[in-house]
């Protein structure tokens, strides 16, 4: 998706990172209404507050996150974005309690690390300079950790689809705003416009599963797969060759998740499951 949405805005005459926002939110509802005409029953509201609150900061990370790569390099995006795990672990030790492994803290720094020369040395892209692109990268992040708790704490009561789906209604009036310029007339920019959508969508439906079987902290280690994906889907999209750096951090990235997913997991006592966080609004 950010490959995609990079290739579209990096271009003035096509399409503007409120552009991509807006279809964003609307090819996901329709994509969503579809499932739940196919599978009665998947729509299944209960906490209206959390589903609301997870639209409204899903749609500003979104317009943030579109508007940063429209004027800094992916990578820079990218590694600033996903300083949202580290985020979110931290909020949810104030949230939910949630207390982090000391193997899950060091394959969560490692998997950073790995990310960091994937998408800054490994590019050569990064400035000290901190620009509005910058900001709305660092802001989109921190709006991305609530976001993560809030979707930890709503998977007590409601599925991954209704979630979503409310992140679209909450979300699409945050974006309208941004979206006023000329829409573009470029058949193939349609096109990729919404492969973006379906892209979101696929991204937001499994990540919310996720949160429902993963403490935010493990599945903040996972998420660090994020970027190097996005550094290696570069190349053929975008033409950016992956650089030795960059390729190394990348390998650094995935030893980092495969320590984490070996060692890093709380263990429960036998017959015990750890349960869903209570369906109360975080304080994140």
């Amino acid at each position: 998706m950010a490959v995609l949405a990079r290739r579209l805005t990096r271009v003035p005459e096509l399409f503007t990172a409120g552009h991509l926002s807006v279809l964003r939110f609307v090819v996901g509802a329709a994509i969503s209404l579809a499932v739940f005409r196919l599978r009665p029953g998947t729509y299944r509201p209960h906490n209206y507050r959390l589903l609301v609150t997870r639209g409204v900061s899903g749609g500003l990370v979104v317009v943030l996150y579109f508007w940063a790569l429209a004027r800094i390099p992916a990578g820079e995006a990218g590694l600033l974005y996903n300083l949202f795990p580290v985020f979110a672990t931290g909020m949810s030790f104030v949230t939910f309690g949630e207390r982090p492994t000391v193997h899950l803290l060091a394959a969560l720094a490692v998997a950073t690390a790995g990310v960091a020369l994937v998408l800054g040395l490994g590019r050569g892209e990064i400035s000290l300079d901190i620009g509005l692109g910058e900001l709305a990268a660092i802001a989109a992040a921190v709006f991305a950790a609530s976001s993560a708790n809030v979707i930890r704490a709503a998977r007590g009561t409601d599925n991954a689809p209704t979630i979503f789906f409310f992140f679209c209604l909450a979300g699409l009036p945050v974006v309208l705003p941004f979206a006023l310029d000329p829409w573009p007339a470029v058949p193939w920019a349609w096109g990729l416009a919404v492969l973006v959508g379906v892209a979101a969508f696929a991204a937001q439906v499994l990540m919310t599963e996720a949160y429902g079987a993963l403490s935010v902290s493990e599945a903040a280690v996972w998420l660090q797969l994020t970027p190097v994906a996005q550094y290696l889907l570069a190349w053929p999209l975008l033409g950016e060759r992956p650089s030795l750096a960059g390729v190394a951090g990348a390998a650094l990235a995935m030893a980092g998740v495969a320590y984490g997913t070996v060692l890093g997991r709380r263990l429960s006592k036998p017959g015990s499951q750890a349960p869903l966080p209570e369906a109360t609004e975080p304080h994140a």
